[in-house]
């Protein structure tokens, strides 16, 4: 996609995005296109644009939110994403994990079938978000309980 005002970009998002603070636009974004197989909409030094499967990711330079409360964190090197996995399916794990190795990525685990019903893996990005992918092992099937959700 060629450049364009953000409000134009802004109108074109899904409900759910994601805005991500990174160190270098241009090794984020080659990770989640070598990787997470990812389409690089946009990119320049201060952002990119990347759509990782169905979710739209905005890759934003540190310095392009200096004026935000977290920038002091960044700048005393506080840890990215702790406490946050950012969870995508519909990607397959294998081929994620392979590209990872490939592409020497931070592989946290490998593709693993898991009780919740997903086969994943678990990568992180250069700046240490770390993203579940994968793919359902058995699809979902009803009746739920009280306390389950059918995912259709």
């Amino acid at each position: 996609m060629p450049w364009m005002p953000g409000f134009r970009y802004g109108a074109l998002l899904p409900p759910l995005a994601l805005n991500l603070l990174v160190s270098d636009t241009e090794r984020a974004a080659a990770f989640y296109r070598d990787v997470l197989d990812a389409e690089v909409h946009y990119r320049d030094i201060d952002f990119a644009a990347v759509r990782v499967g169905p979710a739209e990711v905005m890759l934003h330079a540190d310095h392009t939110h200096d004026d935000h409360p977290w920038s002091a964190d960044l700048a005393g090197g506080a840890t990215r994403g702790v406490g946050a996995q950012l969870r995508l399916l519909g990607i397959d794990p294998d081929a994620v994990e392979a590209r990872a190795r490939e592409h020497g990525a931070r592989l946290v685990a490998a593709a693993t079938d898991k009780g919740h019903g997903w086969r994943e893996t678990l990568v992180r990005d250069p700046d240490g978000y770390e993203w579940a992918v994968g793919v359902l092992i058995e699809p979902a099937k009803g009746p739920f309980g009280p306390h389950e959700v059918a995912t259709s």
